[in-house]
């Protein structure tokens, strides 16, 4: 009998799970649809172009749940609340970026645990960019 040694029994991520790269891209490409008209959201991304941010965003995801390490490797540590420190982040601005993230995630057809799984984690964040009362 062969022996498997410990640290190389693979276990599929949850970033493989729901397909990998093309998953995540097609999310925040949807995403970043709704913010483009969103007159709440939009000032929030100074650039021309959403291009930059809707890059930056996927690689952070596909980091954050199992893929490539690219988002770090380019920009080192997230630092999530430091980053968007410089704008309002307050309720509405939240309610807002959920209704744009729940439209992009209702898009993928994903399982419905992997659904419930991305849609807690998108809660969890929104809540805590929250820089402001109101």
């Amino acid at each position: 009998m062969t022996e498997i040694r410990r640290g190389t029994l693979h276990t599929e991520t949850f970033y493989e799970r729901v397909g990998g790269e093309p998953t995540f891209r097609k999310l925040v490409k949807r995403f970043y649809q709704g913010v483009a008209d969103d007159p709440l959201l939009r000032p929030m991304y100074p650039e021309e172009d959403l291009g930059p941010a809707e890059e930056r965003f996927t690689l952070f995801l596909m980091q954050y749940w199992g893929g490539p390490r690219t988002y770090s490797d380019n920009r080192g540590h997230p630092r999530l609340r430091m980053r968007h420190a410089p704008f309002t982040v307050d309720r509405a601005a939240h309610d807002a970026w959920l209704r744009h993230m729940r439209d992009a995630i209702d898009t993928l057809g994903l399982a419905q645990e992997d659904e419930a799984e991305l849609w807690r984690y998108m809660q969890y964040a929104a809540g805590s960019m929250i820089n402001t009362p109101g």
